[in-house]
């Protein structure tokens, strides 16, 4: 990493730091922090904001684990995040992805359409991939891909969708920026 880990467990100097560090190890619990979680430590306040809204995208939203974890390791894919997908492609495969699909999540490049055509990836994976890649690769999501997404999902799932990517973006920009896990250096 780019900076110093911070120690396991931290040192804290005040109550409310206290507190964040357990909620962080609640969460992480019983594996213990993760380098992820020892290099955002190094801000107490971050952390705290992180670990709720990353709580909250990855354990409290309606989405299956499948539709989930394609689309954080489809952004750590697009974003080059090693340490993301090392993280989430386990899960994606135990949430029963084939290895066919996962084939196709890995690559960047792959023509979706076809594979949902093909039968490799249902249509719900392939609108969801398309628009995981809009979102990470331009920013601007096409009407037609979003149109496509809205016809196969409710408003709570497109919102639910919507920010697992912009989520897991930011943290394949943090992982990368900083070489957590040391990855990308």
């Amino acid at each position: 990493m780019r900076l110093p880990y911070i120690a396991d467990p931290p040192p804290t100097s005040t109550p409310e730091e206290a507190e964040i560090l357990a909620r962080v190890q609640a969460r992480r619990a019983p594996n213990g922090l993760l380098p992820l979680d020892r290099a955002l430590l190094h801000s107490f306040p971050v952390a705290n904001g992180w670990n709720a809204f990353i709580g909250a995208i990855r354990q409290r939203t309606s989405l299956t684990t499948v539709i989930r974890e394609l689309i954080i390791c489809r952004v750590a894919v697009v974003n080059g995040a090693l340490f993301e997908w090392e993280q989430h492609a386990p899960l994606l495969k135990e949430g029963g992805l084939s290895d066919a699909a996962l084939q196709v999540v890995s690559d960047a490049e792959a023509d979706i359409v076809s594979m949902v055509t093909n039968g490799v990836l249902s249509a719900d994976e392939g609108a969801v991939l398309r628009y995981t890649d809009a979102i990470t690769k331009t920013v601007t999501v096409p009407d037609e891909v979003f149109q496509t997404v809205k016809e196969r999902f409710n408003d709570r799932e497109v919102v639910e969708i919507t920010t697992t990517a912009a989520a897991y973006n930011c943290v394949s920009r943090f992982l990368v920026a900083l070489d957590v896990g040391e990855k990308n250096h």
